[in-house]
């Protein structure tokens, strides 16, 4: 579904060091550990990951620069909302679930305030300062300035500084995102620094791993920014899937269980998906069975079928994987077992 979202901001660029969507790392390699400035490589790295994430509320304001504080308010589908915390999302996010092929549009309502990548809580007075945070992002995304979300610090770590005789004059232990953030964003080109490993760190998925130099820290944000790509582009691909669900009727083309192929159990069916989630089952010009479906994703586009009625599409009900997809038809994999493969064929 797509989403226009009329959105507006501020002219107060210099105050984002920007955050969000993850572009490339920085590539320098071979610093010393215990050598690394303002101008590292490791720097950069540690800054971005502790910029503040503005991307928990993209699905307002379409920007993961910045995050709306609250109070705030914003007219979603037509419908007045005030959000007061996080649990307000939910009434949002319901309002624009409610149908997958309509236009979205959420408006805010100005004045508000956002908290920046750098942690600055900044007045939006209307459209026109939006959109400036909104191209100061974009800018921040394209030079490999925004902030890295996909692996998380596990505090407090400790860093050991020296002097320029490479002589440890003190340790500083760091207890948040912010303090990191403030301490690489102060540091001078000619203090000496570096992080005591070994390091723990959350991924994406939740998954802790342990990093042992800044070498394996840069690796690991590589690696996670991969992943997160290959997860932003599923997300993106949930939209088509259930563009392609609405936009036509369905004939069970195949169904293959474990090598045993059924088709020929649905050959009467003729299978709509409503824009609503819901789902209804034709033979004969009768309605034989009802259902839900659900398009979501993670690594991949994943379709969860809810038959109820009949017990031969009963046995189509499962969690699938979207192996493929075009405007005539959709190839689905069971995500528990492999064996199982079904063909919906456009009609």
């Amino acid at each position: 579904m797509k989403r226009v979202q009329q959105i507006t901001a501020m002219t107060m660029i210099a105050l984002l060091g920007l955050t969000s969507c993850q572009s490339e790392i920085d590539e320098v390699n071979g610093d010393n550990p215990n050598t690394n400035n303002a101008n590292s490589s490791a720097t950069t790295n540690f800054k971005r990951t502790a910029m503040f994430d503005g991307s928990v509320d993209d699905f307002i304001d379409g920007n993961s620069c910045s995050a709306i504080m609250f109070p705030a308010k914003a007219i979603v589908n037509g419908t007045t909302v005030t959000l007061f915390s996080e649990l307000d999302y939910q009434q949002v996010i319901t309002i624009l679930g409610q149908f997958n092929n309509d236009q979205d549009s959420v408006v805010l309502q100005f004045p508000l305030t956002v908290k920046t990548s750098n942690y600055t809580e900044v007045t939006v007075n209307n459209q026109t300062e939006y959109n400036a945070i909104l191209d100061a992002c974009s800018s921040a995304e394209a030079s490999g300035e925004d902030a890295i979300s996909s692996v998380a610090i596990d505090f407090p770590i400790t860093i050991l500084t020296y002097d320029v005789s490479f002589q440890q004059t003190g340790s500083v232990v760091i207890t948040s995102k912010q303090e990191l953030y403030a301490y690489m964003t102060n540091i001078s080109s000619t203090e000496l620094y570096a992080v005591k490993y070994p390091m723990s760190v959350t991924l994406t998925d939740g998954t802790k791993t342990t990093v042992a130099s800044d070498a394996e820290f840069k690796a690991t944000l590589e690696a996670s920014l991969k992943t997160e790509a290959t997860m932003t582009a599923a997300a993106n691909n949930v939209k088509e899937v259930e563009s392609v669900l609405v936009n036509g009727m369905f004939k069970v083309e195949s169904y293959v269980n474990a090598g045993v192929e059924t088709t020929t159990n649905y050959k009467d069916f003729t299978v709509d998906f409503a824009n609503d989630k819901s789902i209804k089952v034709i033979s004969t010009l009768n309605t034989v069975a009802t259902g839900t479906y659900e398009v979501s994703s993670q690594l991949e586009v994943l379709l969860k079928l809810n038959f109820t009625g009949n017990t031969s599409l009963n046995l189509l009900n499962n969690d699938y994987k979207v192996t493929s997809f075009n405007n005539g038809s959709i190839i689905l994999q069971s995500s528990t077992n492999a064996a199982i493969v079904l063909v919906l064929k456009q009609i």
